[in-house]
């Protein structure tokens, strides 16, 4: 039986929700975004007025306002988008329990067994409309045979539009379109596949497959799987618990970060973010990536394993520095730098695997950083602050816990 798949995306999510609690600024040019006065932050979402004056999602705000002195700045709400975002899966679960959340507006919906519904164009124009007249906002809904295509179909039209993708017409409508349009190909992966001569999708789907694999290893087998529409992966239960594969955090700096100490302190902020986290859910990690982003936007990562599990910021920092002094030359600026973790246990299940650490240095150290955690849960973040971190107290005023949990680099496929 052939699979009828739906992706949803909410449309400039953020800004509409927002534009729901400020009516004052339909009609204007508005983002939300950081603190303008602080300088702080990148834009998160753009109403549909500012994205005329080519505002692009994740720039910073001062670049944003050059492009369009009177925009409007909005603080985001986190709370209030995630509470819209239930409400829409909400909507979703009325068709299907197979529902797969992509970040907080976004989601895979597999209604092959809801024909009772209708089609899947008739589900899709269904909730939508609900969408619409329940919460206020808009959705673009892709229907095709696989989750690749069912998103890049809610991607071709916005907003507030319907797309299917069949395996009649999906040569005609999915490879015209460039590669980078297809998940899983960003803009760094891009160039290295122009390089090849590969501009579009139609044209990984038509190279040799044992080419790609050669120059891209599994990544190049996965985008050419993609690319021919035999993508076969599952949407999960939206009850199903999935394990955390990773933890981590990036921080995109108010300006560029010029010399190891701009890099010490955001790596500083960063390994007691992913820290705390891992913490927070119990765990410990054994390996450690840096995620580095320069000023012309080239990205890459670098990983190493440690030699035991931990939780601990001081031991994720080190091992972070290493990295970057190991693979980072400053021929250019860094904008962004993120740390995740992998390859977890339980903390009640960890046992000591070196003789020859100190334990009690261990535990002391373990003691200290739970304190931090205690006070900062009561004061505040910024309520206790090594002295390190007082050298450039604008780079050290980031508290990235629970935001930018998303980092995707190509290099995590090959």
């Amino acid at each position: 039986m052939e699979r009828v798949i739906l992706h949803c995306d909410l449309n400039s999510f953020y800004a509409s929700v927002e534009e729901l609690y400020h009516p004052e600024v339909k009609g204007k040019p508005m983002i939300v975004g950081g603190s303008e006065d602080e300088r702080h932050g990148i834009v998160l979402a753009k109403n549909q007025i500012a994205k005329k004056y080519k505002i692009v999602t994740a720039e910073s705000i001062w670049q944003a306002k050059k492009k369009c002195p009177d925009l409007i700045i909005l603080r985001p709400n986190h709370k209030r988008y995630e509470e819209f975002s239930l409400r829409v899966r909400e909507i979703f679960l009325r068709y299907t329990d197979l529902v797969e959340p992509f970040g907080i507006d976004e989601a895979w919906l597999d209604v092959t067994n809801s024909k009772y519904f209708g089609t899947g164009k008739e589900i899709a124009d269904k909730i939508r409309e609900q969408i619409k007249q329940e919460l206020g906002i808009t959705a673009s809904v892709g229907v095709s045979f696989n989750k690749v295509f069912a998103k890049l179909g809610s991607d071709l039209r916005k907003p507030d539009y319907t797309t299917v993708i069949t395996k009649e017409n999906y040569k005609k409508i999915v490879w015209p379109l460039k590669a980078n349009e297809m998940i899983y190909v960003g803009k760094s992966s891009y160039e290295q596949l122009k390089i090849y001569g590969l501009y579009t999708i139609g044209d990984i789907a038509n190279k040799d497959i044992n080419f790609l694999k050669e120059k891209y290893g599994k990544w190049g087998e996965t985008i050419w799987i993609f690319a021919n529409g035999l993508d076969d992966s599952e949407v999960t239960r939206y009850d199903q618990i999935q394990e955390a594969k990773s933890i981590g955090n990036n921080i995109t700096t108010f300006r560029n970060m010029e010399n190891w100490q701009d890099v010490d302190i955001i790596l500083n902020v960063l390994s007691e973010s992913v820290a705390t986290t891992l913490r927070q859910r119990g765990l410990m990690a054994k390996e450690v990536s840096v995620y580095f982003r320069d000023s012309q936007l080239k990205s890459f990562t670098r990983q190493m394993q440690l030699d035991d599990y931990t939780n601990l910021s001081s031991v994720i920092l080190k091992s972070a520095k290493q990295l970057c002094r190991k693979n980072y030359r400053f021929q250019k600026p860094l904008r962004t730098l993120g740390i995740r973790v992998r390859k977890f246990i339980e903390q009640s299940e960890h046992v000591q695997l070196s003789l020859f650490e100190n334990v009690d240095e261990i535990k002391q150290q373990e003691k200290l950083e739970t304190t931090i955690d205690d006070i900062r849960s009561r004061y505040g973040h910024k309520s206790i602050k090594k002295l390190s971190m007082l050298v450039d107290q604008n780079l050290s005023d980031y508290n990235p816990v629970g935001e930018n949990d998303n980092l995707i680099d190509v290099e995590d496929l090959k």
